[in-house]
């Protein structure tokens, strides 16, 4: 059974600044920097959509710059991650919980991220996850977040290893995407583990 809180908390105060990067909504002016990665065929191999087209990314776009603000269980804070004035990724925390009473919130999230391949290597996505595991346990109170990954994805399978998650599960051949069944991973990390 999840645990919720009584009251949400007021929207988190955006942007982040983290080391290196801006943790910022999505604005209009973002869709090229968007289409950049989401429409790469070797991102949107573990995604559950296909690579973008230019109006996708006007329409993801439009749609996530309106996520800042999560209060209810599955509604996400969607944050893109700006580095030198570009928007090389973006990071995601989605409330989970289920139908709950009116004016409780859940106390678990899931967190995802999608960055440019030019990118890799930096530690930015691990940045990136880290200030929103920040916000998670920090501004939202989260009790735990977990990550669920394309068990393919060796990539984000090592950024939840550097970010202190633990593997918990390997579901086999449990999701069926684009053609074939695929295992997914399954990640967890309580706030009594995160050191921030």
């Amino acid at each position: 059974m999840t645990a919720m809180t009584t009251a949400a908390p007021d929207g988190p105060a955006l942007p982040i600044r983290t080391e290196r990067l801006l943790l910022r909504p999505f604005r209009s002016g973002d869709v090229e920097d968007a289409l950049g990665y989401y429409g790469d065929p070797a991102v949107a191999r573990y995604l559950l959509t296909e690579p973008h087209s230019r109006s996708d990314a006007e329409r993801f776009v439009a749609e996530r710059s309106q996520q800042t603000d999560p209060r209810r269980s599955g509604e996400p804070l969607v944050l893109a991650a700006e580095h030198d004035g570009r928007v090389i990724g973006d990071v995601v925390l989605i409330l989970v919980g289920g139908e709950l009473p009116a004016g409780q919130v859940p106390s678990i999230g899931e967190i995802g991220w999608s960055f440019h391949p030019d990118w890799g290597g930096r530690g930015l996505a691990t940045e990136a996850a880290r200030g929103m595991l920040d916000l998670a346990f920090g501004h939202y109170r989260l009790h735990r977040v977990k990550a669920q990954l394309d068990a393919r994805n060796v990539a984000s399978s090592r950024l939840c290893e550097r970010l202190g998650m633990t593997r918990e599960a390997h579901l086999r051949q449990d999701w069926w995407s684009k053609g074939e069944w695929t295992d997914t991973l399954v990640y967890g990390l309580l706030a009594e583990e995160w050191a921030p």
